[in-house]
């Protein structure tokens, strides 16, 4: 086909959720189909506020910083590897070769992370799951979803997880 979109690289982003799989059997999928590279992407969202304030009643701002620090190094290695553990697991069942290039864990807001990390990394497209939640027994977009689809500078996959 003369102008079909060239993608080599796709952002899959995952929550790892108890839905995961779907979502990343279709980031798979297209990446076969376009003979793309996969880097999957992993957020570990910030300490909030309240936890911040409660932990300085008890402890100095510097100590509280250092622990803080410590803390989202040790979960962005453990998350890291339960990424690639995930991987690993699919691309044995799926019996594909290796598609995906890269794996990264990162501390930040999800939605700004993913934007980061596609525009970085030079994906032409996000792949991720829409992670939907009921208000008044109508299932809706999940904020991360809605806020990636709608900034976006590529095409977005937003694969239903429920």
């Amino acid at each position: 086909m003369k102008n079909q979109p060239k993608i080599e690289t796709i952002l899959y982003a995952t929550d790892l959720g108890e839905q995961t799989r779907p979502v990343f059997r279709h980031a798979m999928a297209l990446a076969k189909l376009y003979n793309a590279r996969i880097i999957m992407l992993h957020v570990v969202e910030p300490m909030s506020d309240t936890a911040k304030t409660v932990i300085s009643t008890y402890l100095s701002r510097e100590v509280t910083e250092e622990i803080q620090k410590k803390a989202v190094r040790e979960v962005l290695t453990i998350m890291k590897g339960r990424l690639e553990k995930f991987y690993n697991d699919e691309e044995t069942q799926a019996d594909e070769s290796t598609l995906v290039k890269e794996v990264q864990v990162v501390s930040g807001m999800p939605s700004e992370e993913i934007l980061r990390v596609a525009e970085e990394s030079g994906a032409q497209m996000i792949v991720l799951g829409k992670s939907t939640r009921k208000v008044r027994g109508i299932r809706v977009m999940g904020s991360t979803a809605r806020r990636v689809s709608r900034m976006a500078g590529m095409p977005v996959l937003v694969v239903p997880n429920f």
